[in-house]
């Protein structure tokens, strides 16, 4: 990998930080304060959708940062081919599809766990 292409990629995490943190606050979600009962299917439907788009970004961020340590690695090994440092293509899909799965998975933890709030707070639990 091109000291270019490295050092571009370090930027492109950062920028990608910068976007999962903005888009990850709840507070700018639709439906932001207002119980999920009382919200639309659409609304619920975007909600899923803004929390899906920030685990997504979040994986950018991860294969990203995944990906400079072990250019870092392998560069203090010495190695100079860029097949040592990088994932074949077949490799990137997969780990593709894999984010995505966790990702999705993440979204809808989160929402199980939103909607267990929301039952515990009409039901008069914690």
């Amino acid at each position: 990998m091109r000291q270019d292409q490295f050092e571009a990629l370090q930027q492109r995490a950062e920028q990608l930080l910068d976007l999962f943190l903005h888009e990850a606050d709840p507070a700018k979600w639709p439906g932001a304060g207002i119980e999920p009962r009382a919200m639309d299917k659409g609304t619920r439907g975007d909600r899923v959708w803004c929390k899906r788009d920030a685990a997504m970004t979040l994986a950018c961020v991860h294969r990203i940062t995944t990906l400079v340590t072990v250019v870092r690695q392998k560069s203090a090994e010495g190695a100079t081919d860029p097949d040592a440092v990088t994932d074949p293509e077949e490799d990137l899909n997969r780990e593709v599809a894999a984010a995505e799965k966790e990702a999705a998975l993440a979204a809808e933890r989160l929402t199980r766990q939103a909607q267990a709030r929301a039952r515990a707070t009409t039901h008069g639990g914690p």
